[in-house]
């Protein structure tokens, strides 16, 4: 994967902005009016009750979580999306101790007061159906059965997408599937289209495999999904997990800014979550907290 574009130290220096927050802190920006918007954002818990495999601390997402959540209410922020890969597995893996991880974090998650949105991730699929992860969770305002789908706050439009498709269509179920081949098929690609012409409002998209590249990472068919995205002229940025190392990149005036996962690492200062702000300008300030990365996307 390509490396973040600047460091965190070097946007703090060019920026001149400087630290205050959690643990390894989070930019003070000193920004001339306030946001249009903030949300909050997390990624890849993947909780289970499970033994610690290398920097994947199972256990410890629950009370990460919980953090994470604490501080959404306190700033507060409009809402909050986790993007993807919430819950693991046990060993041996089993509907029934899947569904209890799920419940877990689900219940911490849901200590947030406003709208909180999931996006499909692999892992959410390795010993349950799409249909069993989302009779479990709550999509705030969204029909119970609906993995991709939209919603407006605050005069901006939000996709939510889902690449949990194997190359013939069918649903990742009960990891029956490669985890490096993920598409987002005809029918979504058809939605998608339409629900971009369907708003004349500014678009944010999040998904859970990436759309910015091409390695195991990457969504298959991510190029068909960025030309519908560039040709609409009016996604500004896309946010994705997956990719636990975190990145950045920018193609055609969209930005890609994949979050860094909250898993890796036992410790409270392991911890991975961000706020964006979305300003009148188009711009959009990224704050992360603990050891997620802060970056300004500023509008073309």
């Amino acid at each position: 994967m390509a490396p973040w574009v600047r460091t965190r130290r070097d946007f703090l220096k060019a920026s001149g902005w400087a630290l205050a927050g959690l643990a390894a802190g989070a930019p003070a920006y000193a920004a001339a009016r306030l946001p249009r918007l903030s949300f909050g954002l997390v990624t890849d818990a993947h909780y289970a009750e499970a033994e610690a495999k290398g920097v994947r601390c199972y256990r410890a997402s629950v009370t990460k979580m919980t953090e994470c959540i604490a501080l959404m209410n306190a700033k507060p922020v409009a809402f909050v999306v986790e993007l993807g890969d919430f819950k693991d597995q046990g060993a041996p893996p089993a509907e029934k101790s899947s569904l209890a991880f799920l419940a877990a974090i689900e219940k911490s998650f849901r200590e947030f007061r406003g709208p909180r949105y999931h996006v499909l991730g692999n892992h959410d699929t390795d010993t349950l159906s799409k249909a069993q992860f989302l009779a479990h969770v709550e999509n705030t305002g969204i029909a119970q059965e609906s993995s991709y789908y939209s919603f407006d706050a605050h005069g901006l439009h939000f996709v939510v997408l889902d690449a949990n498709y194997n190359a013939d269509g069918a649903d990742y179920d009960h990891g029956k599937f490669k985890w490096t081949e993920a598409f987002i098929p005809a029918k979504e690609l058809a939605w998608l289209k339409a629900d971009l012409a369907a708003t004349a409002k500014t678009v944010i998209v999040f998904v859970h495999q990436l759309l910015d590249g091409d390695d195991v990472h990457c969504v298959k068919n991510a190029p068909q999904v960025r030309q519908l995205l560039q040709a609409s002229g009016k996604v500004l940025a896309v946010f994705q997990g997956h990719y636990h190392a975190g990145k950045y990149s920018r193609i055609e005036g969209i930005h890609y800014y994949t979050l860094r996962a909250m898993i890796e690492g036992s410790g409270a200062a392991e911890n991975a979550y961000a706020i964006a702000e979305v300003h009148d300008n188009g711009d959009i300030i990224v704050t992360g907290y603990r050891r997620a990365v802060s970056q300004k996307l500023t509008k073309a």
